[in-house]
């Protein structure tokens, strides 16, 4: 693979790109399979309507790498700063869809990714703090210690979602979709007691 170079339709399966540095690389209609990218650094590399299966990506860099229409399914991205990457303002959907991925200790601090698509995933520790997820799918994640603060989850599907802490006062939540049991945990912020 090599620097300032664009691929188009092409399949890498097990590569081994620990460590990797690439830099003004495109990726258009790309599958990644079981390709070990962790600890890599990717400096504004394009990546659009690709996907990665099984990939181990955690502790990845992504500086003014911009993503859309990407899916990750079953991969390994832990500790991944999604800050860094490039967001254009003038959109506000970017397609990315997670599914069975392990996203612990990321962070999505102050990003607009709405109708971002997370299923079945783990965000332990994630920083969603003054990010717009408006009309996202967060559906049967694991938000253990997750932060939420001054986040827009309007109209966001928490359906089958476990271990969150969103304090209703902190955090747009109109419209959102809980599950019945999982919806008490918003009680929390409000100091309400529950009697049997």
């Amino acid at each position: 693979m090599t620097n300032d170079q664009a691929y188009f339709d092409q399949c890498f399966d097990k590569q081994a790109w620990q460590d990797i540095e690439l830099y003004g690389v495109e990726f258009e209609e790309c599958d990644f399979n079981d390709c070990d990218f962790s600890n890599a650094r990717l400096k504004n590399c394009k990546f659009v309507n690709c996907q990665f299966q099984r990939c181990n990506l955690s502790l990845i860099k992504l500086p003014q790498t911009r993503l859309f229409d990407v899916t990750f399914v079953d991969c390994k991205m832990v500790g991944i700063d999604w800050t860094h990457a490039h967001w254009p303002s003038f959109n506000l959907d970017h397609e990315l869809r997670f599914k069975r991925c392990i996203l612990n200790d990321s962070s999505w601090f102050g990003l607009t990714l709405n109708e971002l698509h997370l299923e079945a995933c783990k965000l332990h520790d994630a920083d969603f703090r003054e990010a717009d997820l408006a009309r996202a799918s967060l559906t049967e994640c694991d938000f253990q210690h997750a932060l939420f603060m001054r986040t827009n989850l309007h109209s966001a599907d928490f359906t089958d979602a476990t271990h969150f802490q969103i304090d209703v006062l902190e955090n747009v939540i109109a419209q959102a979709k809980f599950s019945r049991y999982e919806a008490l945990a918003l009680l929390d912020s409000l100091g309400i007691e529950l009697v049997d």
